[in-house]
């Protein structure tokens, strides 16, 4: 499978629908139903992130089969470990003979209980932890790793990093991967602002909920939430996350221009070149190492990927194809 296999009928065309469609609720019953029917077992799993870190994640394996390999999912930013492509991809890694562990990040899905302190796209350190922990705790196994969106670009990351914290990492898969956030943030003020409104709404409830459960550590008013993207963005860089200014906060996540040089570990990327949430012109000057391999579709919105009306997913088989890949002469 390549991006050109990639040819939805012409009334899926559209980015903006198939972003729309990516999030809908056809396709959260669809991953539910997907990884009901490889007759899995889930369990949940409290993880280590470091320094008191606890992190949730959810073990999906096969009951009476030796796995080939353990598969890492990460989500996207305000997505979560239940998200329907987790859950898509995750079944359709199992097919192939794979374990899942799907990871939350700090405050997705209903874990803002288990840390105090508040998610910045900069916690790096308890993400590579967290998938080390893993690791060891299934250490029988190869790993291989996945993301979306914000997971893309933390996969990434975690790739650089996956040498200097011992992780058998045996290859990476990143969909439409976050590269310039400076860029993003630009690109979602000016477009479409159905994409504005989702993430902003996410990412308020997200805050109320942290507010409610610790009150004495977050004070912050209603006059901060209803500041628009940016004004938010800005107010939690330079409160929660020691970068100071937005400007250094976004420079502490982007993987673009030659951020990825020292990436060693073999990398598959999948762009849409209408995605209508990244930029596109910001891979076209990306300088990857040679370890890296960057695909582009025509279509395909921003994590959509969307095949026909069931909502079948071309990315998910994307994502299964490529970490397969790795075990091709075992």
């Amino acid at each position: 499978m390549t991006a050109a296999d990639y040819r939805p009928p012409l009334w899926l065309r559209n980015p903006h629908l198939q972003s729309v469609l990516g999030s809908s609720l056809i396709r959260r019953r669809r991953g539910v139903h997907a990884l009901q029917r490889v007759g899995a077992t889930n369990e949940e799993v409290i993880v280590d992130g470091g320094d008191g870190v606890r992190l949730q994640g959810f073990h999906s394996q096969i009951p009476g089969r030796t796995p080939r390999a353990l598969a890492v999912l990460l989500h996207g930013w305000e997505g979560s470990a239940d998200s329907s492509y987790m859950r898509m991809t995750a079944a359709e890694l199992l097919l192939r003979g794979f374990d899942v562990f799907r990871l939350n990040f700090r405050d997705h899905g209903d874990t803002h209980h288990l840390n105090e302190e508040l998610f910045h796209s900069n916690r790096l350190d308890e993400v590579v932890h967290a998938v080390s922990d893993v690791a060891s705790r299934y250490s029988t196994r190869p790993m291989v790793l996945a993301g979306y969106s914000l997971g893309g670009n933390f996969a990434l990351r975690v790739a650089l990093r996956a040498q200097q914290a011992g992780l058998p990492l045996r290859r990476v898969a990143a969909v439409c991967p976050l590269l310039d956030p400076h860029r993003t943030m630009d690109y979602i003020e000016n477009g479409l602002q159905i994409y504005d409104w989702y993430f902003r709404r996410k990412w308020r409830s997200s805050l109320l909920r942290k507010r409610q459960l610790f009150p004495e550590r977050h004070s912050y008013d209603d006059a901060v939430l209803a500041q628009d993207m940016r004004g938010l963005m800005r107010w939690v860089a330079e409160r929660h996350t020691g970068f100071g200014t937005l400007e250094a906060y976004f420079d502490g996540y982007s993987i673009a221009g030659e951020r990825l040089a020292g990436l060693q570990v073999p990398s598959d990327i999948l762009m849409a070149q209408d995605d209508p949430v990244i930029p596109f012109e910001d891979f076209e000057h990306w300088h990857l190492p040679a370890t890296a391999h960057l695909e582009i579709a025509p279509w395909g919105g921003h994590c959509g990927f969307i095949e026909n009306a069931a909502c079948d997913g071309f990315a998910e088989r994307w994502v299964a194809d490529r970490l397969e890949a790795a075990f091709a002469g075992d």
